[in-house]
């Protein structure tokens, strides 16, 4: 784990910002004393950065509902959203609850950045924000007004996991891993939770994989299992569509041609904070094509688990705000059914995982 010279001071300067901001918007006339602005940044670099990076946030407490194969949703937690109004361009957001309505965090602090990356990388400042904007009741939309996209629309990396389900190995045959196995989708492949697949004319056997994602919220390398956490700001669904000719016949084989299609990324609906993720290695996750269930596993069969991942991966390369992991898919995809079932045009895929939501994307 490493930290930045002048963390504290980048810290501090952002809460003075938003904190003035807020008081701005809310017409306050208290006075305040000559020192007052200050505060905030000698408590920030007072304190440990493991311990800054950690702290849980409030009014995340316990999932509703008892039925695993629902799609649960938890009192008070924090879903962070890219969202956009008619011409407007895209803002920040917070789901109420998956597919409820949106608070619109620009309105409650104009100060916030529009784009996703860029609020993640202001670090707990900006989270504190949205839980600020989420306890005030105030700025919600109606979900009719709202048009969500992709929570993270530009991430600099999408590292993806094959090969890591226990179920999903048995399913071919093949030995677990001893080691976890990377390659990447290329950042344009990601499209939004509701989003049209489009399948390309060069590809007749496309795929569906249903997975786990994860976002990166601090800046790390050489990461320690221990304090892998610390790095991570929160979970979504991810679904990895794949053209198996390009991935298992062509291009020697390698597979990021056959995963990087336009649109052959979509990501959501939301960020769940993972302070409002209990364990998401115990999550119900499947994969439904025309209604029709196709994948239906548990977060339980990760060979290699969130932690290890991102402690594996930062030995090679820097982690930033906003870079998404997709961990891998289980058991179900077509190109392993006898015999081999792909997607058509018309088809609808929903991919969902218990706590997190549900896509919903037609291929086109």
């Amino acid at each position: 784990m490493t930290s930045q010279p002048g963390d504290g001071e980048w810290l501090g300067f952002v809460t003075v910002s938003v904190s003035d901001r807020k008081r701005g918007s809310q017409g306050s006339s208290r006075p305040r004393g000559a020192g007052q602005d200050l505060m905030p940044v000698f408590v920030l670099r007072a304190l440990p950065v493991s311990l800054r990076l950690s702290w849980r946030l409030p009014g995340c407490t316990s999932w509703g509902g008892t039925e695993s194969r629902n799609v649960s949703h938890l009192a008070g937690a924090m879903r962070l959203v890219q969202f956009q109004t008619g011409s407007d361009g895209p803002r920040i957001g917070l789901e109420e609850k998956d597919g409820g309505n949106v608070i619109d965090l620009n309105a409650f602090d104009p100060s916030l950045p529009r784009r996703m990356r860029e609020f993640l990388e202001i670090g707990d400042a900006a989270l504190a924000v949205a839980r600020r904007a989420q306890e005030s009741g105030q700025h919600i939309l109606p979900r009719a007004q709202v048009t969500l996209l992709a929570p993270i629309p530009n991430p600099g990396k999408v590292i993806c996991v094959g090969m890591n389900y226990a179920d999903h190995c048995r399913e071919q045959n093949m030995k677990i891993p001893e080691e976890p196995i990377i390659f990447s989708k290329f950042p344009s492949s990601v499209t939004g939770p509701y989003d049209e697949i489009i399948h390309p004319a060069e590809s007749q056997e496309v795929d569906w994989e249903v997975e786990l994602a994860f976002v990166i919220g601090k800046k790390g390398t050489h990461i320690k299992e221990s304090v892998a956490m610390d790095h991570i700001v929160g979970f979504m669904v991810a679904h990895d569509v794949s053209a198996r000719d390009w991935q298992m016949k062509r291009n020697g084989k390698q597979w990021i041609l056959g995963k990087s299609f336009d649109t052959f990324c979509p990501l959501g609906p939301a960020i769940v904070t993972k302070d409002c993720v209990p364990d998401p290695h115990k999550l119900g996750i499947r994969c439904k094509v025309n209604g029709e269930l196709v994948q239906d596993s548990n977060t339980s069969q990760m060979i290699f688990k969130t932690q290890a991942l991102v402690a594996w991966v930062s030995q090679f390369i820097t982690l930033y705000p906003g870079d998404v992991f997709l961990t891998g898919t289980p058991p179900g995809t077509g190109v392993f059914r006898k015999p081999p079932v792909f997607l058509k045009r018309g088809d609808v895929v929903q991919c969902e995982i218990d706590q997190l939501g549900a896509l919903r994307n037609k291929v086109v």
